[in-house]
This record gives structure tokens, sequence and C-alpha cells, in this order.
């Protein structure tokens, strides 16, 4: 069990250039066996989450080389050697639900078990399975989930949420299927977009990429590609709340400005002011930031609420959060997705911010409040990082522990900060 010791007060400077999308890189390791060539990933980010999904992977008989400080894989699954995931491994992640679409796509059939991960409130599979039901697929249930899918046919598939790792299991499942699918109200987030062109690289036929309406013509084989994970837009969000609220300055490269509208205008109701290039790709947030919440025009409580992309993304909602304790004036927030993802929340009163939590899905932050540093605990990878963030802008020591949750989605988190100037040290 790991912590942070972070001594707050310092203003973070610098410039950054965000790693891997960890949403990205989880499920196209999973599509790598959906072909029996050489598959070349780069931009991988170093976390612990990817090592389990590649552990996953080379028990189902990949050959596997992992460069973990140049961020590059090499993947070959030349000969799948089981269609049965390891139980042990898939408990710490849950990334590794992804390997359901990618083992019925090459295996016709698969053996599954709940995923661990992030526990945020109740995280039910059916409407994964619904799906593949949908696709020909028969499901017994048991302590596992074996799936049969030896009759697999493409077909019109209208997913009854905007799900993320549901529409990206599909598109897996879709591409040697015979026949088109179609999937209705897919999610259509960068990392699911990512996992499209991978595939397409690869000589899959998915079109309406980045809509939420696919079109998968299903066929007979995928050749071997070399791909480029791109830049996590979590971590670009994570980073300019940081400097925020610590009052710093920092210039983020690599920003995939094509994305960040929504998140940067969600981000303008707290006050923040953000400099953006678009020819550069780059980032700049501004030092000194005057927070003041923007109200509606008629004088009442605006509010942050989650949305499916191109909404404002639930992952964000916590940083979201802390940046909102330093800005003056109160703001609503709702959560539509997760019950228990506002809870963590008391550890931030416990710093000295003023949060009042109306029911599991919304509160509300009445700031600027002066935030202490406190021993913390987090839930979550986001949760977790949120508490660092406020960590960082609160007068004194803080020790945050269950520090291995955030190593799961976010590499090098102590030397990255340091590098900015910020007072962190990770503990055993």
């Amino acid at each position: 069990m790991s912590k942070y010791r972070i001594v707050g007060g310092n203003p973070i400077s610098g410039t950054i250039i965000p790693a891997g999308n960890k949403n990205s890189a989880l499920p196209i390791i999973a599509a790598s066996l959906l072909t029996d060539e050489e598959v070349i990933l780069t931009n991988v980010p170093a976390i612990s989450d990817v090592s389990v999904q590649l552990r996953l992977l080379r028990k189902l008989g990949a050959s596997v080389k992992y460069n973990r400080k140049e961020g590059e894989v090499i993947i070959r699954v030349k000969t799948l050697v089981t269609h049965k995931l390891d139980k042990g491994d898939v408990l710490k992640t849950r990334g590794s639900i992804l390997f359901l679409g990618s083992l019925v796509g090459r295996a016709k059939k698969a053996e599954v078990w709940s995923p661990g991960g992030c526990k945020l409130g109740k995280r039910p599979l059916d409407s994964y399975f619904i799906a593949m039901q949908k696709l020909g697929a028969k499901i017994l249930v048991s302590d596992s989930y074996i799936v049969d899918a030896s009759k697999l046919r493409g077909s019109r598939v209208w997913q009854e949420e905007t799900a993320v790792t549901g529409t990206e299991n599909l598109i897996m499942a879709g591409v040697l299927a015979k026949g088109t699918t179609m999937i209705i109200n897919a999610a259509s987030e960068p990392h699911v977009q990512d996992l499209c062109n991978f595939l397409n690289q690869m000589g899959a036929r998915i079109s309406g990429v980045g809509s939420n309406v696919l079109s998968i013509e299903g066929v007979e084989k995928l050749s071997g590609t070399q791909f480029e994970i791109s830049s996590d837009f979590m971590e670009i969000g994570t980073f300019i709340a940081a400097a925020v609220v610590t009052g710093g300055e920092i210039k983020i490269k690599k920003a995939l400005t094509m994305h960040m509208d929504q998140i940067l205008s969600q981000y303008g109701k707290l006050g923040v002011r953000v400099l953006v290039d678009k020819n550069k790709d780059e980032i700049i947030v501004p030092p000194g930031q005057n927070l003041v919440v923007r109200d509606y025009m008629d004088g009442s409580t605006n509010k942050l609420e989650t949305m499916p992309w191109p909404g404002f993304p639930a992952d964000l909602l916590q940083f979201a959060i802390v940046i909102a304790t330093q800005a003056k004036g109160r703001i609503l927030v709702f959560d539509k997705l997760y019950e228990g993802r506002l809870f963590y929340t008391s550890e931030l009163n416990k710093m000295g911010a003023d949060i009042f939590l109306s029911d599991p899905h919304r509160l509300v932050v009445y700031g600027p409040t002066k935030l202490k540093g406190k021993t913390l605990k987090s839930s979550d990878i986001r949760s977790g990082m949120s508490l660092l963030i406020a960590a960082l802008a609160a007068e004194g020591e803080s020790i945050l522990e269950n520090g291995e949750i955030i190593e799961r989605g976010y590499e090098h988190i102590e030397e990255r900060f340091r590098e900015l100037g910020a007072r962190i040290e990770r503990i055993v």
C-alpha cells in the first residue's frame, strides 16, 4: 500500500506533455488479439492497469514485449491457448471486461468474470451480454459468464445507455462477424474513436466514427499495424485543475485541443481562463486566476452536470469540484451516472471545503474556502487525484493513502509534479 506526502501552497509551473490515454490503451490491447499478425503500440501509458491488461493477454497466448520506459508494446497473438480469463487478474481492473468482445470476435467463445476496478457504485454487466445476445451469442451465467458465439452474426443493436465499454465490446465482436453490425446510441469518446481508427488501420470497415451511430461491415481477417495512442484528455483536465487551484502557470503540449471545447467551457463556469493554440495543439493556463462562479443570467445557481460525449465527462467532475472550492460563489454538481462517485467529498470537507451533499447524485459547493492538509483516503482513480490536487493547494502537509489506486491511471505522478515544482513524495 503506497502513500503520498504532499506539502501544499506551492504554485506549479512549467511544461507538461500528457501521457497516452489509459482508456484508449486498454481496449486496443484487448483488440490486438483480433489478428494473428504483429501489432506495435506507441505512447502507451506506464500504469498498473496496462500491466495487468498485458498479463491477461499473455495468459491467452500472446507474445508481448513491453518497453515501459519508451511506452512501446509489441504484441503478437499467433495462437490462442485459451478463451478463459484468469480470475485473479480480472479482479484487479475494470479493463479486463474488454476481452469479452475480442475473445468473441477471435475465438467465437469466451469465459469472463465480473471485473474489479474503481468503486463508484453499482456497475452491472447485463447490457454488455444482452448486446452480445443480439449478435447471436448464447450466455450461461454461473460463477463466471460463459459465452458461445459460434453463430455470431451482424445485427442492429440499440444500446440502452451510451456505454463506452459496451460500445467497445460490440465493435470488437462485430469487426469479424458475418454481415453488418449497426450500433445505435454508441459512445463516441476520443478513446472509442481511437479503437475504431486502430481497427480500421488493421482492415476493419467501421464508419460513423465520432458519432453515436456506428456501422461495422464484417471482414474475414485483420492484419497487423502500428498505432500511436492519443493523448489523455483526462490528464489534460487534471493538470489544468492543478495549475488553477495552486495559482500556477503551465503549458500543455499535445493538448488534444480538438476535443477540449466542452471541457474548457464547463471549467469556464468556475472562472477558469486558458489560452488555446489549435495550430500548435497547446493550452496555456495563466497564473493568478480570479475564480468566480458564473451564475445563470437571472442570478440563479449555475450547475455542472455530466453528459455522454461530447458533453462534460464524468471522470473530470471531481477536478471541477476541487476548483469550485476555490471559486467565489456556489454551484450545483449533478452526476447522473454513479451513486457512489460523490461520497469522497467528505474528505474535502475534512480539509475545510464547504460542500453540501444533497443526495448520492447531487451536491452544492460553496467557495472560496481555505483548505488545510489532512490524512486522506481515496476510493477510485479520479477522486484520488482530485484529493492530491486539493492537497497541492492546501496549507500544510497532507498524507494521501491508497496511492496505488491513482497509479492505476496516472504514470510517474510523483516525478511529473515535482518537475512542476510541487512538494510531493511517495512513501510506503
